[in-house]
């Protein structure tokens, strides 16, 4: 600390300033998503839910993505969506997310042609790009936990897709302390994304799974 009053005042209001400007992302994502967000009671029809990845254990979901693809599941059973779209890490041959969703969904009663997947969703900004330039999703309901869904709602809204945030309960243990912890920081970085718009760190060709899954369902 500077050993003047006047000193020590600067100190402070410089700390005081570094930290509204960190704040200023996660005050963004609250307003731009409030009236986007809400449960599996509240929301709409859509022809496509989006269920994000959050780690598997030994081979099969974790706690936190059994939770999203239960949401999905109920969302399936109540008709208000026709199709999910799992997102999630395929990067090496041992881990692969998608296949792991593909299969809870299926044990929970989707049927397998309902469900499209996408093995390249390594982080939220790349899935809704790849929701939107390579599956052509134009509106959909988005599942995560609550400290995560207001980032991915803000972020497909970028990329062009028209959505609504469910956030599934989760007991408030440590990964959730984690989880809500790392959003401050992952707040500024989903800024960048909206304004700067990059490219995925994998694109690749259009895929006709969710046109052809939505063509079955009707």
């Amino acid at each position: 600390m500077p050993r003047t009053p006047k000193g020590r005042r600067r100190a402070v209001r410089a700390v005081v300033a570094l930290c509204v400007l960190a704040l200023l992302p996660a005050t963004w994502l609250f307003v731009t998503t409030d009236d986007e967000i809400g449960t599996v009671a509240d929301a709409p029809r859509a022809p496509v839910a989006v269920v994000f990845g959050a780690g598997l254990w030994k081979g099969e979901p974790s706690p936190y993505l059994a939770h999203r693809l239960d949401a999905a599941a109920e969302l399936y059973r109540k008709g208000r969506i026709e199709v999910v779209l799992v997102t999630g890490d395929n990067s090496r041959e041992d881990y692969d997310e998608p296949d792991a969703m593909r299969a809870y969904l299926k044990k929970h009663g989707v049927p397998g042609r309902r469900i499209v997947s996408d093995y390249a969703g390594f982080d939220t900004w790349d899935s809704c790009v790849r929701a939107k330039q390579i599956f052509g999703v134009d509106r959909a309901v988005l599942i995560s936990q609550g400290f995560h869904i207001r980032r991915a709602v803000a972020l497909c809204d970028a990329a062009g897709v028209s959505s609504y945030g469910v956030g599934v309960d989760a007991v408030h243990d440590s990964t959730w302390y984690y989880g809500g912890a790392r959003e401050v920081l992952a707040a500024g970085k989903a800024a960048l994304d909206a304004a700067l718009r990059p490219d995925p760190r994998f694109l690749g060709e259009r895929e006709p799974g969710v046109a052809r899954a939505l063509a079955s369902a009707r």
